[in-house]
């Protein structure tokens, strides 16, 4: 879905400009996206594994939930609603914890060059609580131990969309020091 989003510079301050997300995906532009960790109390994080028509990384395991900022909204509101439309849940936005911001600069095609800065946000979540996927976007969810995630991480495991491993390692360790 094609939606506005903000421009940002190199450093990740706003511009004041704004254009359609496939223009900045084509273009190369600085823009804000949202990343969501949920965890649960027991040692285990949510992936998403990425729906089969997504122009990127199709059918890669993935953090919970992504997504892209819309233009003028708050962090906090984008995660709550990406939240809510890929895994169908409500979440309490002050309970989001912010670990970090992340730059990522990749180009998959012609027409699909990300820069992005990632609000990465982790959110406790009880293993037990019934999900339900948003089709068009997320082909399956699953909880895996803390412990074989870290382990297919730091395998390279190519069921996994390409990441940084010092950045998951990031996530992780700020997983663990919530337990």
């Amino acid at each position: 879905m094609d939606e506005l989003v903000d421009i940002l510079d190199e450093l990740g301050n706003y511009t004041g400009k704004v254009t359609m997300k496939s223009e900045a995906h084509k273009l190369g532009l600085f823009h804000p996206t949202i990343h969501v960790w949920c965890y649960s109390k027991n040692g285990k994080v949510l992936l998403q594994q990425r729906g089969a028509k997504k122009d990127t990384f199709p059918l890669k395991w993935d953090v919970s939930v992504a997504g892209h900022v819309s233009a003028g909204e708050a962090l906090e509101i984008a995660a709550f609603r990406e939240v809510q439309e890929e895994i169908g849940i409500t979440i309490n936005t002050s309970a989001l914890k912010k670990i970090g911001i992340f730059k990522t600069e990749e180009k998959h095609s012609e027409m699909i060059w990300d820069r992005e800065f990632t609000h990465t946000f982790l959110y406790e979540l009880d293993d037990k609580t019934p999900l339900t996927r948003q089709e068009s976007e997320v082909e399956s969810l699953k909880w895996l131990s803390i412990q074989s995630f870290e382990e297919l991480v730091l395998q390279e495991d190519p069921g996994f969309v390409p990441n940084s491993t010092a950045r998951y390692l990031d996530v992780l360790k700020a997983i663990r020091s919530c337990l």
